[in-house]
């Protein structure tokens, strides 16, 4: 079949393809689902998942705090009926369950058969605001929960409906605020916080930021292709090809049902950069035998027959480091690296058919840049490889000693996450978070399961005495400041029955005064508060709370001593106990983070190991392959011990990914060194010529690749801004690694037919 025509039929099957991700691209939709970042199989998110179900997730609130205008405090009647109507408002909109306010907290008091609700506060009645104070801070619960400790902002709590999407939660906030704006409440005087807060707010930030960062991308990769190429094919053709891919990778990830996330907002971006490299060693060796004056057929076909090898092996390499992403138990991770890993392969598939096929029927292209000054590439990197080799000792000795202190350094990194990670310290929304922090209880929720032992009840005296002790170390030394048990039900209803009194918040002291009062309990049964900390049997309870969010390094050290002090004030024969909940979950990533990060690593260097021994056939190859790959993840990661940055989520995908891009430019270098070398016997020349044909590709792509990563810095995501920073470090030190370390292992250690081998000092003068 003539080559034009095979041309046609493959643009016109290539065609068909993307109109079909088109369509599946356009039903793409942004998520960002904080549960998503739970550990997947894990037996504490089953047992959660159990819990949630019967007593309601622990994030599923939003807490809105509001400040008393300057000078005054929230005693006042003004101020006091905002907040009341603001929660009547929040009351009446849809999808929230239950409001907790200061204006509609009461004192609970029993006479007679009925419960009679006395509130805390009398907005009306200014007269009540100096006794109303007094018995705010007297009253457990109130104080550091809904009213701040100086009397300067309240808190309303509003439970919503559980796992509410971004769109009803969108208009829910957007509700909230717009009755803010209509109190006459500032910006800057009320805050916003809860699950349902981030995930409004990532959303709309990743679609705003994917636009941005394509559009810098696409900026920065055709400068730099223009500069290189210097022909409006040479532009145009790599991006054709690239955009192809991501539209296939998009619509494949919408037919599998996948929305965008945090991670896979990355995908785009990434795969723009990553996959150019194909098309730029095809069109450079193009171009190059072009310039030599051989025909567009034969210089297309050695440009292809050079290329194909070596950029299989690297697409196989680089999909591989992606593919590696699958170990993590984390979705949003798993999925990245899945679909990122396909679209790698499916930019292979594109290069060597879409490339090829338009190449073949565009006219034969005039080179805008002569031959004698095309050649200028050749003088560089001639000039490089020979002061390389000159300097060879000092480039090992520096490599030696920055590497022995970028371990040094890297021995310093710490695995810590908090809830909001991959939001900046000055961005608006945590600061919202911050200011819950500093003026109430905080926002990291806290969960522990209660069990009675067989034959018990939670409403036993002594599983309620054990668990007031265990209220009492979680306020006084694990760092609670809010705490609600079956035991704040039981001292609340015996309050009630004498008379609202504080003095009688108390734990009976008898059982014969307990089954009085569990009896009672069931005057409260419909208050939702009391349904959430007690099953309707009094077979299991809840103690929950909320705390700052301390980070998951000191939250660990804080369980560990929970669990021994259970472990020796607990009696299991009374009452068992665990750990659990969104927060608990969330810090469990940490211990699945550097095995993951190991397993990665370690899947990727096996696979390198194997390509290079297939190539070869030498262990000796294989180890100077590696070194000049894993050099520059040491730097990186003693770059990252140096500044302070912790292993986290979001920060632990960067040397599996690093890693597999890097390693992409060596397969390259080594691909085209075992086809020179089967005309080339002396191993010197061979790498000279492999340096000078590969060099500029090598190059060229390494700027685009570590050019587009920076683009990520700009990002208001701390997690994306390392992955930009961090993996464009980790390039542009493997760019250099590659044309002078590798260069010079591989002719002081590979053995390639000793006695054809000509000596490199006297040729070091040619």
């Amino acid at each position: 079949m003539p080559l034009r025509k095979l041309s046609y039929l493959t643009l016109l099957g290539l065609a068909l393809m993307t109109a079909v991700s088109v369509y599946f691209v356009a039903q793409l939709r942004f998520n960002y689902n904080f549960n998503d970042f739970y550990p997947a199989g894990d037996p504490d998110l089953d047992y959660y998942e159990q819990y949630s179900a019967r007593y309601g997730n622990d994030n599923d609130y939003v807490l809105l705090g509001v400040e008393a205008p300057a000078g005054r405090s929230v005693f006042e009647p003004g101020f006091l009926t905002k907040v009341d109507s603001l929660t009547r408002f929040i009351q009446q909109r849809r999808h929230v369950v239950h409001v907790t306010s200061p204006t509609n907290a009461a004192n609970p008091v029993v006479e007679g058969f009925g419960v009679f609700n006395i509130p805390y506060l009398h907005p009306q009645e200014p007269a009540r605001r100096a006794q109303d104070s007094v018995l705010v801070y007297r009253t457990p619960g109130l104080v550091d929960n809904l009213i701040a400790r100086d009397a300067r902002s309240v808190t309303i709590l509003f439970q919503t409906t559980p796992n509410l999407s971004k769109p009803p939660g969108d208009s829910l906030l957007a509700a909230v605020r717009t009755e803010l704006s209509r109190q006459g409440i500032a910006e800057t005087e009320y805050h916003m916080a809860g699950k349902m807060v981030a995930q409004s707010v990532f959303v709309d930030r990743l679609q705003w930021e994917l636009v941005v960062f394509m559009s810098l991308s696409v900026v920065l990769v055709t400068v730099l292709l223009w500069f290189t190429f210097r022909t409006w094919w040479g532009v145009v053709l790599p991006l054709v090809v690239v955009m192809g891919a991501i539209i296939w990778g998009l619509g494949l990830m919408s037919a599998c049902g996948v929305s965008i996330d945090l991670m896979t907002a990355l995908l785009p971006i990434m795969l723009f950069v990553v996959g150019m490299s194909d098309t730029i060693h095809i069109i450079t060796r193009y171009s190059t035998e072009l310039g030599y004056g051989a025909s567009k057929k034969d210089s297309l076909l050695i440009a292809l027959k050079e290329s194909g090898f070596g950029s299989g092996l690297s697409a196989l390499t680089t999909s591989i480091g992606f593919f590696t992403l699958m170990t993590s138990t984390i979705r949003p991770i798993y999925n990245f690296g899945l679909f990122t890993g396909i679209s790698v392969l499916l930019t292979f598939i594109l290069s060597f058919t879409l490339l090829p096929a338009m190449l073949v029927l565009l006219r034969k292209p005039q080179l805008r840049v002569p031959r004698q000054e095309g050649h200028s590439w050749d003088g560089v990197l001639g000039r490089m490889f020979r002061n390389v080799l000159a300097h060879r000792r000092l480039v090992v000795g520096l490599s030696a000693l920055i590497l022995i202190g970028s371990v040094a350094s890297a021995s310093r990194i710490r695995i810590n996450s908090s809830l909001l990670d991959d939001l900046s310290k000055n961005d608006p929304v945590k600061l919202d978070f911050v200011f819950f922090e500093q003026n109430f209880a905080g926002v990291r929720p806290f969960e522990l399961a209660l069990q009675p032992a067989t034959g018990r009840s939670i409403y036993d005296l002594q599983v309620l005495r054990e668990t007031e002790e265990i209220e009492g170390y979680l306020q006084q030394t694990y760092g609670l400041n809010f705490v609600a048990s079956p035991v704040t039900i039981i001292k609340s209803v015996r309050k009630a029955l004498n008379g609202g009194l504080l003095e009688e918040y108390r734990l009976p002291a008898s059982e014969a005064e307990l089954t009085q009062l569990v009896r009672r309990v069931k005057l409260f049964r419909k208050k939702p508060e009391f349904r959430a900390l007690v099953l309707p049997d009094g077979t299991e309870g809840r103690l929950t709370g909320r705390m700052p969010d301390v980070g998951s390094v000191r939250a660990e050290a804080l369980n560990a001593d929970l669990r021994r002090f259970l472990s020796q004030n607990t009696d299991p024969k009374v009452l068992q106990t665990r750990l659990t909940g969104s927060a608990n979950l969330i810090d469990k990533n940490n211990e699945n983070l550097t095995l993951n990060m190991i397993t990665g690593m370690s899947i990727d260097i096996v696979m390198v190991t194997l390509i290079v021994l297939f190539l070869f056939r030498s262990v000796r190859m294989t180890i100077v392959v590696l070194i000049p790959n894993l050099v520059p993840i040491l730097v990186v990661a003693g770059v990252m011990g140096l500044a302070g940055v912790s292993m986290k989520v979001s920060t632990s995908i960067i040397f599996t990914i690093a890693f597999g891009i890097a390693v992409d430019d060596t397969i390259h270098f080594i691909s085209k060194l075992k086809l020179t070398l089967l005309q080339e016997p002396s191993l010197f020349k061979a790498v000279r010529k492999t340096y000078l044909m590969a060099g500029k590709a090598v190059i060229v792509t390494s700027l685009i690749l570590v050019g587009g990563f920076s683009t990520l810095i700009f990002s208001s995501f701390d997690g994306t801004f390392y992955v930009g920073l961090l993996i464009g470090l980790t390039l542009l030190f493997g760019v250099v690694a590659e044309l002078t370390l590798l260069p010079i292992l591989i002719l002081y250690f590979y053995k390639h037919k000793p006695q054809e081998i000509r000596q490199p000092v006297p040729l070091l003068t040619e």
